[in-house]
């Protein structure tokens, strides 16, 4: 059974995230900090977390990194009132996975687990195929990519969003393909976080980042010959 981590200081927001998951078919622990949350992660093994950022002892995006040393592969969704641009991009740079603002739908919050289980599941990760252009080689069905051999530090939403554009290579995709097949579910936010996870991936594949093209007013295309 699928197990999801629970982080948050309210006990009635984690008590009716629980309600939900359990009502999708999860089962559900929780922690009411970030500090607790490391600690259960330190002795349990969880398929997804949703934590929430402003908490005591210890804050989301401060958990998040430390959980990442030890499982840097486990997913995350990010909780908070907060809504600056600034926000959204420090937590994509740790690597996780959504952000969702409070207040939230529980109903959507939930589509968003299960776009996000659907995409690092075995069956989710591809046919096994390469792609290698030029030095850079992307391995579909171990979800790596690594450059000139050295392996690539990707979050896995930055992983997810080359990948698309790569098996989709010489078309041009607009925002909305991209955030519809990407994220997995009808977007709700602002599609500026498309262009915060363009930025981080082209940052993270330095001489690289050239292989994907900026197409003004319509998305962005994987072109291997430009």
């Amino acid at each position: 059974m699928t197990r999801i981590l629970i982080v948050d200081d309210e006990e009635k927001i984690r008590s009716l995230i629980a309600k939900y998951a359990a009502h999708e078919g999860f089962e559900t622990e929780q922690a009411s900090d970030g500090l607790e949350a490391v600690e259960k992660c330190e002795k349990s093994n969880y398929d997804l977390a949703i934590m929430d950022i402003m908490m005591p002892n210890l804050d989301g995006f401060s958990a998040v990194k430390e959980i990442k040393k030890t499982k840097p592969n486990m997913p995350f969704i990010m909780l908070s009132a907060l809504g600056e641009e600034y926000d959204k991009v420090h937590g994509f740079d740790l690597g996780i996975d959504d952000y969702v603002v409070k207040p939230f739908s529980s109903k959507e919050l939930m589509m968003r687990v299960h776009a996000i289980l659907k995409r690092v599941s075995p069956a989710a990760a591809g046919s096994g195929d390469i792609m290698r252009v030029d030095g850079m080689l992307i391995d579909y069905s171990a979800r790596t990519v690594t450059i000139n051999e050295e392996r690539v530090q990707l979050s896995p939403k930055e992983y997810e969003l080359l990948a698309y554009l790569a098996k989709n290579s010489g078309i041009a995709l607009t925002r909305e393909q991209l955030l519809q097949n990407v994220w997995g579910y009808d977007f709700f936010g602002d599609d500026r976080t498309l262009d915060t996870h363009v930025k981080l991936l082209r940052k993270n594949l330095g001489d690289y980042a050239k292989y994907i093209v900026t197409l003004r007013g319509v998305g962005y295309r994987f072109e291997k010959t430009n």
